[in-house]
């Protein structure tokens, strides 16, 4: 996946180069429940899903909220495929930047789910 900083054309999305990426924006993404789900999920899978793969219990504005901020922190890739609208997670670009760290907190909140009775 390729990231740009500014979008030139309505179907293109902008997106942090990994040199922009900040370790404080990537921490805010995830510290919202809703986000973090979503990484989880792009983790688990590996792949690009669309939009509509997420069933969050949350309203179509936020749920667009939440995509938006992971893209804009530099967590996810959001590109449009055809009508749809496909989310990969950025593991490359984190992992360089920050060695280990989404691998922790994927860790961390599966061990959380798991504590609670949320798997």
């Amino acid at each position: 996946m390729t990231t740009e900083t500014t979008a030139t054309n309505p179907r293109e999305l902008a997106h942090p180069t990994r040199d922009e990426i900040r370790l404080e924006g990537v921490l805010h993404a995830l510290a919202d429940p809703m986000r973090l789900r979503i990484v989880r999920e792009l983790a688990a899978v590996r792949e690009e899903l669309s939009c509509s793969h997420f069933a969050l219990p949350v309203t179509k504005s936020t749920t667009t909220h939440h995509f938006r901020v992971l893209r804009e922190s530099g967590v996810i890739e959001q590109v449009y495929r055809g009508t749809a609208k496909m989310n990969g997670l950025r593991r490359a670009d984190l992992d360089a930047l920050y060695p280990g760290l989404l691998d922790s907190l994927l860790a961390a909140a599966r061990s959380e789910a798991e504590r609670l009775g949320a798997v």
